[in-house]
């Protein structure tokens, strides 16, 4: 009989709800401050020890994002507290559009009169001492367990790049259905399951708190299968959206959120309850960097012309470019691109790319590595921006170019992206 791989895991959660009206995150505009919750919102943690001793934690989060400062000041705590590797430490987020802003996140976005700003602060301060209690609090919980993997699928996302009006309907639609599923047993027990979609969280725009239909997801797999914690995972869904989708309805916009959390909840509980395949140790982690070069931006004396006409966002898009102008020479040219790869043994490899990636991405290292071994997700690190392949660079709209100022870049990315990041995947799978 083969042998059993010795895998320690432990799980946390913890509630990042917050306590008073916040500022909301996810679309630019209006200050959107929240009226309600609709149910919690969370931060987990599942924490892993391999037969070598090395500890390895994936953070989820319900949150639209981190900024470099967040993740600088938390991957710092870990270390310090824990000793943690940078490398073993993921930090993934579902791209919530229903949770409160964060420190600098999508910073461009806001104009916060001083009371708001104050109330984002004391939530920011809030997140802060989450991630350290969560990341502790998992691994306190190591425990004996068995790891096991295995794909669902699921029908919720569309290639909302298809979705915007009649010139927009020859796109190519690609969208990755797969819905990856990581379980963690003691003793035939469940503690706990991590899974994946490719789909933007935006079911939902109102004005209230929740974790749209990734949280309804994992409140329906902790009510189905009791004492264990459920982590969603977001993969690479920069281009797709959970649609249809209804707007100015808050009742019946929430009914259908919990509706795609439940299809995705069923798919992760049907993988569940079938033959999954063991992993085997031990847990390989390696982490690069790559530098993705921008085209140039818009000449100084251009945005000082087109400047005073504009407001709002836009406005505070040209000024921050003339601040660069005025402080460093020009705005940079180039934006650093980190990426995690996690093997466990030779059956999954988890690549974690940086950023609002596409879904050819994810469709393509999949393709390269094996489709049934392979779990490809973005949104972890720094949100950096939309991240196109070169396909989507060339069609160009929202995602492939016209995105890019609002997160503070001078331009779109050079038709070098898509192979310096398929060249810094490739190097550290062979690691």
């Amino acid at each position: 009989m083969p042998r059993v791989f010795a895998w320690e895991a432990g799980l946390a959660r913890v509630d990042i709800t917050p306590k008073e009206s916040v500022p909301l995150a996810g679309y630019g505009g209006k200050t959107r401050m929240s009226e309600r919750v609709d149910h919690p919102i969370w931060l987990k943690a599942l924490a892993l020890r391999d037969e070598s001793g090395a500890i390895s934690v994936l953070v989820t989060a319900d949150l639209v994002g981190l900024s470099e400062k967040m993740v600088t000041r938390i991957s710092a705590s870990a270390m310090e507290k824990h000793g943690l590797a940078r490398e073993r430490l993921i930090l993934n987020t579902s791209h919530n559009h229903s949770c409160p802003v964060t420190e600098d996140v999508l910073w461009l976005y806001y104009d916060f009169a001083p009371a708001e700003a104050e109330a984002r602060n004391r939530y920011t301060g809030q997140v802060y001492r989450a991630y350290e209690e969560v990341i502790s609090a998992a691994i306190v919980d190591l425990a004996p367990a068995e790891l096991t993997y295995e794909l669902g699928l699921a029908g919720v996302a569309v290639n909302r790049r298809r979705s915007r009006g009649p010139e927009s309907r020859a796109l190519p639609g690609p969208v990755d259905q797969d819905v990856p599923v990581l379980a963690v047993r003691s003793e035939g027990r469940l503690r706990g399951v991590a899974f994946g979609y490719s789909c933007h969280t935006t079911a939902l725009g109102g004005l209230s708190i929740n974790g749209d239909y990734a949280g309804f997801a994992q409140i329906e797999l902790e009510r189905s299968n009791p004492g264990a914690v459920a982590m969603f995972v977001q993969n690479c869904g920069g281009d797709a959206n959970p649609l249809p989708r209804i707007r100015g309805k808050d009742a019946e916009a929430v009914s259908l959120a919990e509706r795609y959390g439940l299809i995705l909840a069923e798919a992760v509980n049907q993988v569940l309850s079938g033959a999954m395949v063991p992993l085997e140790g031990p847990l390989r982690a390696a982490m690069g960097e790559t530098s993705l070069d921008l085209e140039p931006g818009l000449p100084l004396a251009e945005l000082r012309e087109r400047t005073p006409n504009l407001n709002g966002m836009h406005r505070r898009e040209f000024e921050h470019f003339i601040r660069q102008y005025e402080t460093s020479g020009e705005p940079p040219g180039s934006v650093h691109y980190p990426v995690q790869v996690w093997r466990f043994g030779e059956k999954l490899t988890f690549i974690a790319l940086t950023g609002e990636t596409v879904v050819d991405y994810s469709l393509k290292f999949k393709d390269t590595h094996g489709w049934n071994t392979t779990w490809v997700c973005g949104y972890n690190n720094d949100l950096l921006c939309y991240v196109p392949s070169l396909r989507v660079l060339r069609e160009g709209g929202y995602e492939g170019t016209l995105g890019m100022w609002e997160y503070g870049h001078r331009a779109p990315f050079t038709e070098t992206v898509e192979e310096r990041i398929t060249e810094l995947v490739e190097r550290l799978m062979a690691e």
